[in-house]
């Protein structure tokens, strides 16, 4: 466990230096989750950094990243623990093959020996040292937002055999949504909240010249302003950043020149989603040639 920055500008710059590149607002929610024990509730979407935000900052930390995907029909067992049926099995048949009555054993089944911790319980027990991110919590039903705004709440769960399991400091928490669905006010309430924007033309070519070095100043800000442009068209799913840093790498390993014909070649790294690939082929000149 590391010394923790102590304030957004330390902060953002310890971030920069692991290419995550934050702005002032998002620097201070991260720190203020750190600080204050709160979840951080990260909004925007998809490709803006969201996750990558959560993985920096443990980083940063020197802290474990727990991660829980969320997805529909997620369930308390999937995220809190689970018993080793299995294990339990062996440990019964071993007991059979001693000699021993395994009903005057029972107990023994259900010690912390059998239980699998998944994330929300690996988060609670490493306690300061986790970021436990709940990573597209949008995605879960109602029922199990409901049990996660529980154990946010109390930082505890309770094991019916073992009893109640306490973070010993809570865990820095960031979930992120990517606005799929509405969540309940209660979570909001709970958490301390930032949107993230995409980035703009300026800070997404910082970004690609942090993460690939190799590029070239003029090449990553040309690409910045051609991802720019392709955001304001109407399409299904605009390129994240992720894109545009990806792109940056394979055009400059393709030549370095960003025009009409290279574009159209590489279109498929930025872009997604058979639809937009349409849309975006009619216009793909009048979008190049607009960013030089």
């Amino acid at each position: 466990m590391r010394a923790r920055p102590d304030g957004p500008v330390a902060l953002a710059d310890a971030l920069a230096q692991r290419a995550y590149l934050a702005d002032r607002g998002l620097a201070t929610a991260l720190h203020l989750a750190g600080r204050l024990g709160r979840p951080l509730l990260l909004e925007g979407d998809a490709g803006v950094g969201k996750t990558e935000a959560a993985k920096a900052v443990a980083d940063v930390f020197g802290a474990t990243l727990v991660r829980l995907q969320c997805h529909e029909g997620i369930d308390r067992s999937q995220a809190l623990y689970a018993w080793d049926h299995p294990r339990q099995l062996l440990h019964l048949r071993a007991l059979e093959a001693s000699g021993e009555r395994p009903d005057a054993h029972e107990q023994s089944l259900y010690t912390r020996r059998f239980l699998l911790a998944r994330p929300l319980l690996t988060a609670l027990e490493l306690g300061r040292d986790a970021v436990l991110l709940v990573d597209e919590v949008d995605r879960a039903d109602d029922e199990f937002e409901a049990f996660l705004l529980e154990v946010l709440s109390d930082f505890q769960v309770t094991v019916p055999e073992l009893g109640t399991i306490r973070a010993p400091q809570p865990p820095t928490v960031i979930l992120t949504s990517n606005r799929t669905r509405e969540l309940s006010e209660a979570l909001r309430r709970r958490c301390l909240y930032h949107w993230i924007d995409h980035p703009d033309v300026e800070r997404e070519a910082a970004i690609v010249r942090v993460r690939v070095p190799e590029v070239p100043d003029a090449l990553a800000h040309r690409i910045a302003g051609v991802v720019a442009r392709l955001r304001a068209l109407d399409l299904h799913k605009p390129p994240g950043v992720a894109e545009t840093v990806d792109w940056a790498r394979v055009t400059a390993d393709l030549g370095g020149e960003l025009d009409v014909a290279s574009a159209a070649d590489t279109l498929g790294v930025v872009i997604k989603d058979r639809d937009d690939l349409t849309a975006v082929r009619r216009v793909l000149a009048e979008v190049v040639e607009a960013s030089r």
